[in-house]
């Protein structure tokens, strides 16, 4: 395997090195504690426009994969205090942080979370109505994308939904300041895919029902909503 040092000036033409995973894992471990800042900042709009446009109804089962800060997490248990709403996030902190943050808010809420990589996840196929995924796809390869897509679409049950946040490339200033904060530290940054991520999941497939820009500060995100 490659070290790190070598991977950041060599990457393979289909996205992040492999080498990166546990790097990443470790990275968002370290910023479990101070993550929530930037989600309220850029985060938290298209958050809020990804729950509306996916037609959420309180009593589902939902899954949200790559929790982060938690705050989209919380969104979902308030919305769905009827059903049962799950987090995985490859970072345990971040796992355990957003747990902590549910109970505390929502204790008569079903809802629980766990460290889970997402390429494998632990569910049985189509356990869930609804599968919500932000800012994750950027921190994997495309090979990876649509392995992680393919589990989505076996977890999901007949005509489930799912609701992607993509980090937008549709702002040339923002697009180069990403590429060179991806290339200083590509394990928390990754790199933008979200023109790419259509067409892998149009060949899983996904039909795609809700495609929407919202920006937040200066930070550009793409919401897609797709139909298994």
């Amino acid at each position: 395997m490659n070290r790190i040092e070598e991977t950041m000036t060599a990457w393979p033409v289909n996205g992040l090195p492999t080498t990166l995973t546990e790097r990443t894992r470790r990275v968002y471990d370290r910023l479990a504690a101070v993550y929530p800042v930037s989600t309220l900042l850029f985060h938290s709009r298209a958050h809020q426009c990804a729950l509306e446009a996916a037609g959420l109804r309180n009593g589902m089962r939902v899954l949200e994969v790559a929790t982060g800060s938690g705050e989209m997490f919380r969104r979902l248990v308030r919305a769905n205090t009827g059903g049962a709403t799950i987090g995985v996030d490859l970072s345990p902190n971040m796992a355990s942080r957003t747990q902590r943050a549910a109970q505390r808010k929502y204790p008569a809420a079903r809802a629980h979370c766990q460290a889970v990589d997402a390429r494998h996840m632990p569910f049985r196929s189509e356990s869930f109505d609804a599968i919500f995924c932000c800012y994750l796809l950027e921190l994997l390869s495309t090979d990876d994308i649509a392995q992680t897509l393919s589990e989505f679409r076996r977890i999901l049950k007949d005509r489930g939904t799912l609701a992607l946040v993509l980090i937008g490339q549709n702002t040339a200033l923002f697009n180069k300041v990403y590429r060179v904060a991806g290339k200083v530290a590509p394990a928390f940054w990754g790199r933008q895919v979200e023109q790419r991520v259509p067409e892998l999941a149009a060949s899983v497939p996904f039909q795609i029902l809700e495609d929407r820009i919202v920006r937040q500060t200066f930070y550009p995100s793409r919401v897609l909503v797709m139909r298994k």
